[in-house]
């Protein structure tokens, strides 16, 4: 941060500009005091006996009295400081990043803030269902990159994972109109972060934040991201380890047998053994996988049935066997193949 910008010594002279009341008030509601903490309109309210409406007439009175005084002009240049920071950062930045980047502690993070407020060099985008509170210096990039993380988020399907460097590579795809200032990886990614839709999960694989393969909540969601990265099936004990081992959560195998039976994305695949149905696992007794093998594949033998229901269960070959004998299910058909019985 440049040397000449001393935030809590510029507010200090700013707000020796007010009367007594509007300095409380605004000090108050932008967290300037020893505490740093932001009141709000409700609090300092009750404090003078007076509306919310009204603090908020204070407020916006001592702000523009501040904008109009000689020491604001004066204050310029070190605003411009502060712009240049932010030129810096890619000119379109979440509040949540560039208080802390600039500021020293919270209180010197809300004298930031105050002074983002006051100087009309920063444009405050309010927080809304898809981004986070941001800031701009760059007006001119700001609806590009909306519209870039819009398309962005669109593009992912709810359950795809992308590493990072796809999700970047993806976002870098919409983005083409602003040329070179792409090519910056760091600024491509602080604006990959000002979206509230686009997260990443505790293995750092991104994707829609609404996924539960991002927003993970439970044993069940943990299961599947460990069996996942795995990529064959698991044993519910192993599964139950693989969590605490991957999350520092203690699991119990029991919690976890339970929860794997209860979600359909698993499918029990042996004795005790869970694959995840995006493999292609598909749900049910052995005699229905015999039968959608078949009824996909038309008439077999009694070894083609074998081999094919082992790619899709881990069972002992005399299990299937005595499955295919169940005359109510199947029937051989004159040249000895095995069929869906009627």
């Amino acid at each position: 941060m440049a040397t000449t910008y001393k935030p809590k010594q510029i507010s200090k002279k700013l707000l020796a500009e007010l009367g007594e009341r509007a300095l409380d008030v605004v000090s108050n509601r932008f967290g300037l005091t020893p505490d740093a903490e932001r009141k709000t309109l409700e609090s300092i309210g009750q404090k003078y006996g007076i509306t919310r409406e009204r603090v908020r007439q204070i407020e916006n009175a001592a702000l523009n009295s501040i904008r109009k005084s000689d020491t604001f002009g004066e204050h310029e240049t070190s605003f411009e400081d502060l712009k240049n920071i932010m030129h810096g950062l890619g000119g379109f930045i979440s509040e949540e990043e560039i208080l802390p980047h600039v500021g020293k502690d919270s209180l010197d993070e809300n004298h930031i803030h105050f002074h983002m407020v006051l100087s009309d060099q920063f444009t405050d985008h309010r927080e809304d269902t898809h981004f986070k509170k941001r800031w701009s210096v760059k007006d001119e990039i700001t609806d590009v990159v909306h519209d870039a993380l819009t398309s962005l988020y669109k593009s992912i399907s709810l359950e795809e994972l992308l590493t990072e460097d796809e999700l970047v590579s993806r976002f870098v795809s919409h983005l083409k109109e602003l040329g070179e200032e792409v090519r910056d990886e760091e600024i491509v990614k602080r604006w990959l972060r000002l979206s509230k839709k686009i997260d990443s999960n505790p293995l750092g694989e991104w994707g829609r934040a609404d996924s539960k393969s991002v927003r993970v909540r439970g044993v069940k969601d943990y299961a599947f991201l460990v069996m996942r990265r795995h990529g064959s099936p698991m044993h519910f004990r192993e599964v139950a380890q693989a969590i605490t081992d991957t999350f520092d959560k203690k699991t119990h195998p029991a919690t976890t047998h339970n929860e794997l039976i209860k979600d359909p994305r698993f499918v029990l695949v042996g004795r005790g053994l869970y694959g995840l149905r995006e493999w292609g696992y598909k749900p049910g007794v052995v005699a229905d996988v015999i039968q959608g093998i078949i009824e996909k594949d038309g008439p077999m033998s009694k070894e083609e049935v074998v081999d094919r229901v082992l790619k899709e269960r881990y069972l002992k070959r005399n299990t299937i066997l005595v499955n295919l004998q169940n005359p109510k299910k199947f029937k051989k058909n004159k040249d000895g193949l095995y069929t869906v019985a009627k």
